[in-house]
């Protein structure tokens, strides 16, 4: 039997990083005990791993160690089971472009709040500064600063000019991060520019539709040679969350969490009830109102809905 950490899942074997540095492809035998976790993929990047290595130099899973943490999100056309993206995450970085292709910024506040819901960090990177003109300088400066002011570190990128991430390399350094986004955000242009040794496959965007094709199927970690590990996952389109209680919905938006306490019921939910402190701070400007659509939307939403 040996430790090992999953690099990259497709679906039927895995690769594996043992503690030598080899890498050994394994499968899997039986069902996997999973924390009820009703998922389409039992084993993701960044696990690590029990296997017990067989003649023919493959392996096989017996065992997933206990997690730290992971993130997940509904499965596409499959609305009752999730699909985790990553599993023992030091950090997620989240991509975002206002243009080619645009983030909307219910897609952010929905990442974070299944991050904040696992107790993920997560760093928003605004990549493509180099595309925007000077009319866009001003929309990226107002979207930075509502999530700056509850707390999410936001920074100016070109992953194409490799301008402005140096410091990625210092904070990825003896840290397992992932990094998502929609699939044009210049995730794997991102980890090229990290270490060039990598030469991820990278797409061109659509010119009709201003859309990103897909260059990533499944999720995969990377060695990087400055040190650390970064899980590149596949473009999202949409991110749906899984199993949250609604009740506690509100403790996953740190300017919301701040409030609780301060409405005239204690078990307030923030949508219909009187002296509400949550629905006063987003009228005084204190809570963003794009913030607070995301909760509402959040909070009334079919559980059942299919995302893609």
């Amino acid at each position: 039997m040996k430790k090992g950490k999953v690099l990259k899942s497709t679906g039927k074997w895995y690769d594996v990083e043992l503690d030598d540095g080899s890498i050994i492809k394994c499968g899997i035998r039986g069902k996997i005990r999973l924390d009820k976790l009703k998922s389409t993929n039992p084993v993701a990047a960044g696990d690590e791993v029990i296997i017990d290595i067989e003649d023919d130099e493959r392996g096989v899973i017996k065992e997933i160690c206990p997690r730290k943490n992971y993130i997940v999100r509904k499965s596409i056309n499959l609305s009752k089971q999730s699909h985790i993206l990553a599993a023992n995450v030091d950090r997620a970085y989240l991509l975002v472009t206002l243009i080619a292709p645009e983030t909307h910024l219910t897609f952010i506040d929905r990442f974070l709040v299944a991050a904040e819901s696992f107790r993920i960090p997560v760093t928003l990177l605004f990549n493509k500064i180099d595309l925007y003109f000077e009319e866009h300088l001003p929309i990226v400066e107002n979207v930075m600063n509502i999530y700056e002011s509850i707390g999410y570190p936001c920074h100016k990128i070109s992953a194409l000019k490799k301008e402005n991430v140096e410091f990625l390399r210092k904070e990825i350094s003896g840290n397992q991060v992932m990094i998502a986004g929609h699939s044009g955000t210049g995730k794997s242009t991102l980890i090229n520019a990290l270490d060039d040794t990598l030469d991820l496959k990278t797409a061109q965007i659509s010119i009709h539709h201003l859309q990103g094709q897909h260059t990533t199927t499944f999720a995969e970690m990377h060695k990087l040679k400055t040190g650390g590990y970064i899980i590149d996952t596949p473009g999202i389109k949409a991110f749906g969350v899984v199993d949250l209680d609604k009740e506690v919905m509100s403790h996953y938006f740190p300017e919301m969490r701040e409030l609780l306490g301060s409405c005239k019921f204690h078990n307030c939910q923030h949508l219909n009830e009187p002296n509400c402190a949550v629905k006063e701070a987003v009228k005084n400007g204190e809570i963003a109102e794009t913030r607070y659509k995301t909760y509402e939307g959040l909070m009334t939403e079919d559980q059942s809905q299919t995302y893609r």
